[in-house]
């Protein structure tokens, strides 16, 4: 698992991409360590996720969701999103991305 950008205590493992000939879409593991996030930020395509185990919440646009495991998720592009982990233990989910941008790029995000 590797770190992505912008985030605390978080790693990713990619699952299925295009190198294991998947031309559509991407499958992710995250796991976010207690006390974990990940920051504001927002791309041109979509996120579904699964949550697999443990707690946190996750904030789409202005909205905030708690969110535990069974709970999914559907993030839209080109929307400010946002992760904490709020629990005790490690918070894990599939997120499934598109390989190509779903929607034209917005401008930066500005905090």
């Amino acid at each position: 698992m590797v770190p992505p950008s912008a985030a605390r205590k978080t790693y990713i493992r990619w699952l299925i991409n295009e190198k294991d000939g998947a031309p559509t879409f991407s499958m992710r593991l995250f796991e976010v360590e207690v006390g974990g996030s990940i920051a504001a930020h927002h791309h041109p395509w979509e996120h579904e996720i699964f949550v697999l185990e443990g707690e946190g919440k996750i904030r789409i646009g202005s909205k905030w969701y708690v969110i535990s495991e069974g709970t999914f998720i559907y993030v839209p592009p080109n929307v400010e999103h946002e992760y904490v982990n709020t629990g005790d233990k490690a918070l894990k989910f599939i997120c499934v991305i598109p390989n190509r941008p779903s929607v034209e790029r917005r401008g930066p995000l500005r905090c």
